[in-house]
C-alpha cells in the first residue's frame, strides 16, 4: 500500500516528539521539561527536520478549513468568477461573495489571510532551524530546505495575488521581533521573494516526481512558469521578457515529459484526475494530501443539494454549483462537458449505486471520489481520501502555449500543446495556419477556462489579464464591467484586489490603509 509522507503527517510529528532525546530519573529536577518544546530544543536532530516540514505541508490544508454553514475557505476563489453559483444560500458570508459584495470581515478572506501568513511562518522556522542541524545528510538537508522555500513562494504568491502589497516576513517572529507589527512591502518585492525561492528549490535536488505526495521538480518548473506567466502581466506588466521566462521555464518540463512520458504524461481519461489510485502520478504534479486518519477531501460542497449521490442518502449543501450558462458554453462533443465522463455529471446512482436518476442540472464531477460514494453496483468506502489538485500537467502545456504565442506569433509547439488539450476532450482543432496571435490567445485563454474549471485557478487568471470569459459570446470582456452572470453584478475595479481582514488593520496600526474601494476600520 502506498505511504504517503503527507498522509502520515501525525505520525511524524509524534515521532519527531519523541526523538528529542531520554531523560534519566536523576535528571528530572536539574534539566527542563523535554516535553515543553521549543525551536530551541526541538531542531536538533534530522527526523525534527522532517517533522517541521510535514507540518507546513499541513498547513496547506487550511483551504479545505470550514468558514461557516455550508461553506469552506476553498469556496472564496471560486464564489468569485461567476463559473459557479449556489443552490442553499444559507451562509451570508459565501452569499456576499457570489454578490460581490465582500468585505474584510468576510470569513474566508480572513480564513485565506490567516492560513496563507501560518504556512509561511512555520516554513520560515524550517529555513532558520533546519540549516544548523548537525549532524545531517546534506542531501536531505538541501530537499528539506528547497520543499520549504517552495512552499513559502506558493503562499506568498497567492497572497500578493490576492491582496497585492502585503507584509513580507521571511524571519521566525516573536513579540519582541521588529516585524511584529509589519508594514505592506511592494509587490516587486514580493515575488522578487517568490522568484529566490522557487529558483533556490530548483537547484535543491528534489526528484522530477514524488509519488509519496511531497514537492517535486516538475511542480517548481511549473509555478515558476506560472510566476513569470503572471508577472507578464497585470499588475506588474512586465511583458515580453517575462513571457519568454515562462515559455521556456514550462517548455523544460514538456522535454522531459516527451523522453519520459511515463513519468509525466495527460491522464488517458478524465476519471483519472479524480481517482484515488492515480494521486500524485503522471499529471497530477502537486497535491493537497488527505485522508480522513487526519482529515478528509473538503470538496464535498460541490455535491447537489439534499440528493441520493453518495452512500449516505439524500445529502450534500449544493453551496457551489456550476452555473448553466457555463455548463452551457463548452463546445458540442466536448469530452470534459460528456455525463459523468467529464468534469461534470447530469445524473448519477441512487445512494451512490442504485438505480440511476437524473438530477435536473449539471454538477462539478472534477472532484467526485467513486471509490468512497459508490458507484453502479459497488457501494462506496465511506472513507474520502481524495487529494485535491494544485499543479497539473495540463497547465504547464496551456501556460507554455499562452506564453510562447505572446513571444511574438503562435509555433508549432504552442500549437501542439493547445492541440493535446483539444484531443483529449476529442475536439477539432484549427490548423496551426488558420489562427493569428490574438485568436490563438483567446483560444489558449477558453481552454483554460474550460480544462482548469473550479480547481481554484480561474480568479488568478480574471485578475493577470484584465479579462474575463463572456459565458454566451465565447469572447472576452473585460474585467470592470463584465457581468457575473452567477448574480448578475458587475466586477469593478475595487475587485482586482481582496479587502485587507478588518481585525488585521485593527491589530496592526502599520498596515494602514485598507485597500481602495473597501470600507475602513
Amino acid at each position: 500500500m502506498r505511504q504517503s509522507f503527507v498522509k502520515n503527517i501525525s505520525r511524524v510529528l509524534l515521532c519527531g516528539i519523541a526523538l528529542t532525546g531520554p531523560m534519566g530519573c536523576s535528571d528530572f529536577l536539574t534539566e527542563k521539561d523535554p516535553s515543553n518544546l521549543t525551536p530551541e530544543s526541538f531542531y536538533t536532530i534530522p527526523d525534527h527536520a522532517e517533522a517541521a516540514l510535514a507540518s507546513v505541508y499541513a498547513d496547506l490544508r487550511f483551504m479545505g478549513g470550514g468558514a461557516g454553514i455550508f461553506s469552506a475557505n476553498w469556496q472564496l476563489l471560486e464564489a468569485l468568477t461567476g463559473t459557479s453559483t449556489t443552490e442553499t444560500a444559507q451562509n451570508s458570508d459565501l452569499n456576499n461573495l457570489y454578490s460581490l459584495v465582500h468585505d474584510g470581515n468576510t470569513v474566508h478572506v480572513v480564513n485565506y489571510w490567516n492560513g496563507l501568513y501560518r504556512v509561511i511562518a512555520n516554513a520560515n522556522q524550517v529555513l532558520a532551524k533546519v540549516p544548523g542541524i548537525t549532524p545531517m545528510n546534506d542531501a536531505q538537508k538541501a530537499k528539506i530546505l528547497g520543499e520549504a522555500r517552495f512552499l513559502r513562494a506558493s503562499a506568498y504568491f497567492t497572497a500578493v495575488q490576492l491582496w497585492g502589497d502585503i507584509p513580507l516576513i521571511t524571519t521566525p517572529q516573536t513579540a519582541t521581533t521588529e516585524q511584529f507589527s509589519p508594514s505592506r512591502a511592494p509587490k516587486d518585492d514580493i515575488y522578487k521573494l517568490i522568484v529566490e525561492d522557487l529558483i533556490a528549490a530548483e537547484a535543491a535536488g528534489l526528484p522530477w516526481m514524488d509519488v509519496s505526495g511531497r514537492a517535486n521538480l516538475a511542480a517548481v518548473k511549473t509555478q515558476l512558469a506560472k510566476v513569470y506567466l503572471t508577472m507578464a502581466g497585470f499588475p506588474l506588466s512586465k511583458g515580453a521578457s517575462h513571457y519568454k521566462l515562462a515559455a521556456d521555464k514550462a517548455f523544460e518540463v514538456i522535454t522531459y515529459a516527451n523522453a519520459n512520458p511515463t513519468v509525466i504524461n495527460l491522464f488517458s481519461t478524465y476519471y483519472d484526475v479524480h481517482s484515488e489510485t492515480t494521486e500524485n502520478r503522471l499529471e497530477h504534479l502537486f497535491m493537497h494530501q488527505y485522508n480522513t486518519v487526519v482529515a478528509g477531501n473538503p470538496m464535498e460542497n460541490f455535491y447537489p443539494n439534499f440528493k441520493p449521490v453518495t452512500f449516505n442518502g439524500p445529502g450534500g449543501t449544493g453551496s457551489s454549483v456550476p452555473t448553466p450558462a457555463f455548463y452551457a458554453s463548452y463546445e458540442a462533443g466536448d469530452l470534459r462537458a460528456k455525463n459523468q465522463d467529464g468534469y461534470f455529471y447530469t445524473s448519477y446512482f441512487t445512494n451512490g449505486n442504485g438505480a440511476a436518476f437524473d438530477l435536473g442540472a449539471p454538477y462539478v464531477f472534477k472532484h467526485f471520489n467513486r471509490t468512497s460514494a459508490g458507484t453502479l453496483g459497488a457501494a462506496g468506502t465511506r472513507q474520502n481520501n481524495l487529494n485535491v489538485p494544485q499543479i497539473r500537467y495540463a497547465e504547464t502545456l496551456l501556460i507554455f502555449a499562452e506564453a510562447q504565442n505572446e513571444v511574438g506569433a503562435p509555433t508549432q509547439a504552442a500549437y501542439d500543446a493547445l492541440k493535446r488539450i483539444r484531443d483529449r476532450a476529442k475536439l477539432t482543432t484549427p490548423a496551426l495556419g488558420t489562427f493569428t496571435q490574438a485568436s490563438f490567445r483567446e483560444a489558449v485563454w477558453r481552454e483554460r477556462w474550460k480544462e482548469l474549471c473550479y480547481e481554484q485557478i480561474t480568479w488568478f487568471d480574471m485578475v493577470r489579464l484584465r479579462k474575463v470569459y463572456n459565458e454566451k459570446t465565447n469572447g472576452f470582456d473585460n474585467f470592470v464591467g463584465h457581468i457575473n452572470l452567477s448574480s448578475n453584478q458587475a466586477l469593478q475595479e475595487k475587485h482586482l484586489l481582496l479587502p485587507i481582514p478588518r481585525q488585521e488593520l485593527l491589530n496592526n496600526p502599520n498596515l494602514k490603509t485598507q485597500n481602495p474601494g473597501y470600507p475602513g476600520v
